[in-house]
């Protein structure tokens, strides 16, 4: 809405006062074939058992099936030590489904495929696993595909005028515009960047 003053058009102000009701987290995964939001969790934390709920819930969708995972690397100040997307835990998981012995992975911290995060990410991004772990460079998690669509679900309805009088509409809101989304909007995201250096 656009406010009209002296014959010019300037930007409607929002008074920044509001009252906070709670806040709660997405984790959820993009079919880039088809578009649909997948096994989203709706919820306050992004623990490692969290993640690892995730995973489990969009595997068991098609337990046959290949699986990739884009991942960013969380490359922040609070995430140098915890890692969701190369805990210890999805690393157990996954051997699991590939039918290593536990045993030969190592002891967290200390040696072996659990050492560090640098060896479970290698670990995960096996490309002869059945799922495989894709962690883009630091700065482009814009090249994840979900990404792109939490920028979606923030414009459409999650942005500044939006207003929930509770956490539990909060978290009903999201789950009726996935549900939405992928009944209505869902397609493939038609990428047309061809890796050409851009100019300046």
């Amino acid at each position: 809405m656009q406010k009209i003053f002296l014959g010019r058009s300037i930007a409607e102000r929002i008074d920044p006062d509001y009252e906070r009701h709670g806040t709660t987290g997405i984790i959820a995964s993009r079919n880039v074939a088809t578009g649909e939001i997948v096994h989203p969790l709706i919820q306050p934390t992004r623990k490692e058992e969290d993640y690892l709920a995730h995973i489990d819930g969009v595997v068991s969708l098609h337990a046959t099936h290949r699986h990739v995972f884009i991942n960013d690397n969380l490359n922040n100040v609070f995430m140098k030590t915890l890692n969701t997307h190369k805990s210890e835990s999805l690393v157990r998981f996954i051997a699991g489904i590939e039918g290593i012995d536990q045993s030969t992975l190592g002891v967290k911290d200390k040696s072996g495929i659990l050492k560090n995060m640098k060896s479970r990410a290698e670990f995960l991004s096996d490309k002869s696993h059945q799922i495989v772990f894709v962690y883009t460079p630091k700065h482009c998690s814009w090249l994840n595909q979900i990404e792109c669509w939490f920028s979606i679900i923030t414009r459409r309805l999650l942005n500044k005028r939006s207003s929930f009088i509770s956490l539990e509409e909060l978290v009903m809101k999201i789950s009726d515009f996935i549900h939405y989304y992928n009944q209505f909007l869902k397609k493939p995201f038609k990428w047309n960047y061809k890796g050409n250096l851009l100019r300046v």
